[in-house]
């Protein structure tokens, strides 16, 4: 299966100015496309985290979605770290360039003014188009100014309203074949009486006997309805957590612990 990661880059988002929005909605996404999430990494406007985190993004193998920072203003940083970790240079992208020029003629339009395409600020916003060499567009349905790919790794404006549609289309374009492919399973029932210590064992087994079944164990200390308790289940394709509950239950069922409800998500 793919490997799928996010990155969430902004000074904003670790100072709280504003709450992140895309790492629920990417998720949201993906599950709804079968897909799920392997990881996410937020970031500051500093360009040596920016660009050790993209080289190991271009380094992985994985499909990344990157948001935030492709702008043009003196924090925004992703597009010049890109370039930085594939050792490429930025180059203005034929059609980036073309899609921001209709774009800056119909603001004009909207405007009353006329298009003055060597105006200095018109120049400027040229420089949204600045990709690292050999870069792909991603379309803007928003405002035409575009994203961009290389690879596997995609770079969206932070933006949600922008960000979000843009990476739908990029799943349903380039991923199709994906879809359905990372359904995940779980099962799980909640363990009173018990402590994670002596359970661990268990667990361990249940993850060697059943290849790609993840174990998780979730304590609760002040629960309303079940108190201090565990809720201890499996993760996988959906035949697969099958089997590998039924042995969960019959572990738990030798150690001396009360069992409550079962759940199945």
């Amino acid at each position: 299966m793919r490997t799928i990661g996010l990155i969430i880059i902004g000074d904003e988002i670790l100072s709280g100015k504003r709450q992140d929005k895309h790492l629920p909605k990417v998720i949201s996404l993906l599950a709804e496309r079968g897909l799920s999430l392997a990881w996410a990494r937020y970031l500051g406007d500093r360009r040596d985290h920016i660009t050790a985190a993209l080289k190991d993004a271009f380094a992985s193998g994985d499909i990344v979605f990157c948001c935030g920072g492709i702008g043009a203003t003196p924090d925004d940083h992703t597009r010049q770290c890109a370039a930085a970790a594939l050792g490429l240079p930025l180059v203005l992208q034929p059609e980036a360039a073309a899609l921001i020029r209709e774009r800056m003629q119909e603001v004009a339009v909207e405007q009353g003014l006329t298009y003055a395409p060597d105006r200095p600020d018109n120049l400027h916003r040229l420089n949204m188009g600045m990709f690292p060499q050999g870069a792909a567009i991603i379309a803007n349905p928003f405002n035409k100014i575009p994203g961009f790919s290389v690879g596997d790794v995609h770079f969206v404006p932070g933006f949600p309203v922008m960000a979000h549609p843009m990476i739908a289309a990029l799943l349903d374009k380039h991923y199709r074949a994906l879809h359905g492919s990372q359904v995940m399973a779980e099962r799980s029932v909640i363990v009173m009486g018990g402590m994670e210590a002596t359970l661990t064992p268990l667990m361990e087994a249940i993850e060697a006997r059943f290849e790609g079944i993840k174990v998780f164990s979730l304590p609760s200390v002040d629960h309303p309805q079940w108190g201090r308790h565990i809720e201890l289940g499996v993760k996988g394709l959906p035949d697969a957590t099958v089997p590998a509950f039924l042995d969960l239950l019959a572990g738990l069922q030798t150690a001396g612990v009360t069992l409550g409800p079962e759940m199945v998500r």
